[in-house]
This record gives C-alpha cells, structure tokens and sequence, in this order.
C-alpha cells in the first residue's frame, strides 16, 4: 500500500514539475514576446514622429528640434536615433561620442550594447522615402531596466510556483492517503485474518472495493465450509473402518483362529501397520485442512487448564511451569496444538525428576516453543535416532512420545523443524520452530 501512495505521488509530483516548468516557460517567452510587441509600437511611433519632423530647410532637408522629444538630447538617456540618407547620418544628441549600430534589415532587433554602463539596446528600422529621397530612420531604446525587471518577475514567479507545487504535492499526498485509507484497512483486515483475529472481510467499504470484498469473504466462507464437511468425511471414514480393523486384528490375536486357520503373526503385524499407517493419514489429512479463517489458540485461556491437568494426572511433587508472554495468540487451530503441547509435556512429566518448563517466544518471521525438563535427558549421538518415526527411547515407560507421529505430523503439516537439545534444567529440552504463517 505505501508503495502504491509512493508511486502515486512521485507520478503526479513528476507530472506536476513537467507541466509547471512548461507552462512557466511559456508563459514567460509569451510575456517577453508581447512586451517586445508594445516596445516595437513605442519606437515605430517615435520613428513616425522622427519622420515628421524633417522639414525642407534652406540648405534641404533639416530637422525640426522643436518636434523632437527632449530625451534625445539627454546624455545617454537610453533614447536613442539615427537617420541616414543621401550618404549623410544624423544622430541624436544623446549618443555623446558613441556609434549607434545600424541594423542591416529593417524591423525589430535586440542584442545591441551601447556605453560604458552596457546599455542593452532594442532597436527598431524603418525605410522611408520623403521628399523623394529614400531614407532609414533607427529608433533605439535601452532595454535594460525592463529585462532587470523581468528577471526579477521571473525570480518571484518561480519561487511563487516552487510554493505552490509544494502545497499541491501536500494536498495531494493527504488526498491520495485518504482515498487508499480503504485498501489499506483491507490490508490490515487480511493481516487479522492471517492471525486468527476475524473471519471475515466488513462489507462496509467504498462501492469500488465492494465486488473484491464480496469474492473474498464468499472464497472464504466456501473454504470453511468445504474443509468442514472434509474434517467430518474423515471423521466418519476413520470410524467407519476402526472397527473392521479391530475386528481383524482380535482374530489374528486368536491362538485357537491361528492354529484353525492358520493365521501367522506376519498377518497380525500387517493389520497393525494398516491400522498404524491409517491413523497417521486421517490424522494428516486432518492437519492438512487447519487453515480456517480465525483459527488461532489463545495461551492464556488454553494454557492453564492444560498444565493443571497435567499437575494432576503426574503428582504434586512436579513443577511445572510456563514462560509465556501475556497475551500472546498462536496463529494455529487450538485443538491441534493442545494435542501437540499435551503429547510434549506429557512426555516430559514422564521423564522428569522434580520440574518441566514450557517456554514460548517469538520473532518477527517464527515462533519458538520449547519444553524443558530436569531428567536424564538424551546423550547426544542418540538424539536423532529418537526422532526416526517409531523410535522409542525406553520401552519400559508406557507412552514414551518423543517419537510420537502425531508431533511429527502436526510440525510437518506447518512447516516447522523440531530439534532435541540439552536444557538448562540439566535434562532435554524439545525445540519446535513454526514460521508465522504470512510465510507460509
């Protein structure tokens, strides 16, 4: 979500500097171009004023002083002429001693200097014929001032459109954060969803996102449903052939079946493994379907219950206790993980001299449980042997369950690893890692 708001923004700012640079530059190249035009009026007025004001004189053709403006005769005034004709030029005054540049086609022209100061002229011709004699008439003004001016105009105008696209990129930032507000607590609804915090998507949200809302909850309303009858098809599947199986293997278990039929204990064996195999791949089949929507098992509610139990069933002399953050809520269906702690924590009572600890800590890509105990614990060369499937380390203590398959399964099934360590309590300790499952 932010790196949608992120390339919508550098998009539209990227968007906004083009188009403001653009139009700035136009905008700027029209006003200097129509500023030029009402110049260009000016000096072609002053020329037409130049032009009347030559007169027949007694010596020809001479220049009424009179009708000239009084800025001509001002030195350096930034006013200037000079009129050529019959291979005589006349200046005006206000050139001092300087040479007024003649542009070689009639119209307007810019780029001229003049004077100490670098005067920057714009200059107009114009070719007349008076008197019948042909005639060019140059007006010139200093163009200076006003292209100061105009630099500074530009200056402003872009300090003025830097401010401006500053608060438009802020606008729309909190505009464009505002309308992605509902994707982004949709993102934050499948987030909880992942955790076991809701079942489903609100429906309130803008008409846009109200098809992809509808498809999401109905997928997962099918989903739940169709893992429900699968867990209930297994269910019953499992019942259904428990009692067959049974059945057969008290007859194979029949001395009098045995030397009637004869039965061999090979058959017996047999029926156990189907019957082991069965069990194990119901059970599988079953772990297979736990990502319902909100399912999760919530440590504090589950956990306490589960160790009383436990107190009970293995004395009052045991300690056992638990280190679990206050709050924490495991992501996983909570009858499976009861099975997978109580199958544990049995097991480590079992063992135990005098304490079991059950420890649960969390990463921002895993979850780590761990159970402890203080009894003989496992040489290390032996450790892996324990968790072929089927190993035993004792057969003389009923139920051993390091090398239970359900644990196996159920670690399998959430792609976690299992590992036996040495504890700190002096016994072994059972390490279990389950990635969260926004990883799986």
């Amino acid at each position: 979500m932010k790196s949608i708001q992120s390339r919508l923004s550098l998009g539209l700012a990227g968007v906004l500097i083009v188009v403001g640079l653009a139009l700035a530059q136009v905008s700027l190249w029209l006003f200097e171009v129509g500023l030029q035009r009402y110049l260009e009026a000016g000096l072609r007025k002053e020329s037409e004023n130049l032009l009347v004001a030559l007169v027949h004189g007694h010596d020809g053709v001479e220049l009424d002083q009179q009708r000239i403006s009084a800025a001509y005769n001002r030195q350096f005034s930034g006013y200037y002429f000079r009129i050529d004709f019959d291979g005589k030029t006349w200046r005006s005054r206000s050139l001092w001693d300087m040479e007024m540049p003649k542009p070689e086609t009639p119209g307007l022209h810019d780029g001229f200097e003049l004077g100490p100061r670098g005067q920057q002229l714009l200059v107009l011709r114009a070719d007349y014929r008076r008197q019948g004699q042909a005639m060019s008439i140059s007006v010139a003004q200093d163009y200076t001032p006003m292209r100061d001016s105009f630099r500074r105009l530009q200056q402003i105008g872009l300090g003025l459109g830097l401010l401006a696209l500053v608060l438009v990129l802020v606008l729309q930032r909190v505009i464009v954060k505002r309308s992605l507000n509902p994707l982004e607590r949709a993102r934050e609804q499948i987030a909880q969803l992942q955790q076991g915090k809701r079942s489903q998507l609100d429906t309130e949200v803008p008409s846009e996102l109200e098809p992809l809302v509808a498809q999401v909850n109905h997928l997962l309303a099918h989903t739940e449903d169709s893992l429900r009858r699968s867990r209930n098809a297994l269910g019953n599947l499992g019942h259904a052939l428990k009692t067959p199986l049974a059945v057969l293997l008290s007859l194979a278990a029949s001395e009098r079946l045995r030397e009637v039929l004869g039965l061999s204990a090979q058959m017996r064996e047999q029926l156990e493994q189907i019957q082991q195999r069965l069990s194990r791949e119901l059970n599988r089949a079953r772990l297979a379907g736990d990502a319902l929507p909100g399912a999760h098992f919530d440590c504090d509610a589950e956990l306490p219950g589960l160790l009383s139990t436990l107190g009970m069933i293995h004395g009052d002399g045991l300690l056992i206790r638990q280190d679990v953050p206050a709050g924490l809520s495991l992501p996983w269906d909570r009858e499976d993980l009861l099975e997978l702690l109580g199958n544990l924590l049995d097991n480590a009572c079992k063992w135990a001299d005098s304490e079991v600890c059950l420890s649960i800590s969390q990463t921002p890509d895993h979850y780590r449980l761990c159970i402890d105990d203080d009894g003989p614990g496992i040489p290390e060369d032996a450790r892996q042997g324990v968790l072929e499937r089927g190993a035993r380390l004792d057969e003389q203590i009923d139920g051993h369950g390091l090398g239970l398959g359900i644990v196996r399964d159920i670690v399998e099934a959430w792609h976690g690893r299992m590992d036996l360590e040495g504890s700190a309590l002096g016994g072994l300790r059972v390490s279990i890692e389950l990635p969260r499952r926004a990883g799986r």
